[in-house]
């Protein structure tokens, strides 16, 4: 599930350069290396979460994309949903894990059934 967040936070987050070009009269150049170099980081690290130092990079993503918010307003909104869809998303991860460890220490029961 946190891949696919990541991988619809790449969109938004790509879409940033053209708003900061436009609205926050943010220089071309700088506004494409933000947008889509965020767009590119939330793409590869949807790839690589097979580590917990992964996770650690999509918190900062997650903080990033709430800070843009001071050039472009709006990303305080945009930024707090990912973020709530992230924090639920991981933390639903590691309730399933914790579930799935419990179910295969205790035996060959079925764990849906309760």
């Amino acid at each position: 599930m946190c891949a696919a967040i990541l991988s619809l936070e790449a969109i938004t987050l790509g879409l940033t350069a053209p708003v900061l070009i436009t609205i926050a009269d943010v220089p071309t150049r700088t506004a494409l290396g933000i947008g889509l170099g965020l767009m590119l980081a939330c793409l590869l690290l949807a790839g690589m979460l097979r580590g917990e130092w992964a996770y650690w990079l999509g918190w900062a993503i997650q903080l990033v994309a709430i800070g843009l918010g001071f050039v472009v307003p709006i990303m305080f909104a945009l930024g707090v949903v990912f973020a709530t869809l992230w924090g639920t998303a991981y933390f639903l991860g590691l309730k399933i894990e914790r579930e799935r460890a419990a179910a295969t220490a205790g035996g060959p029961e079925d764990v849906t059934a309760g």
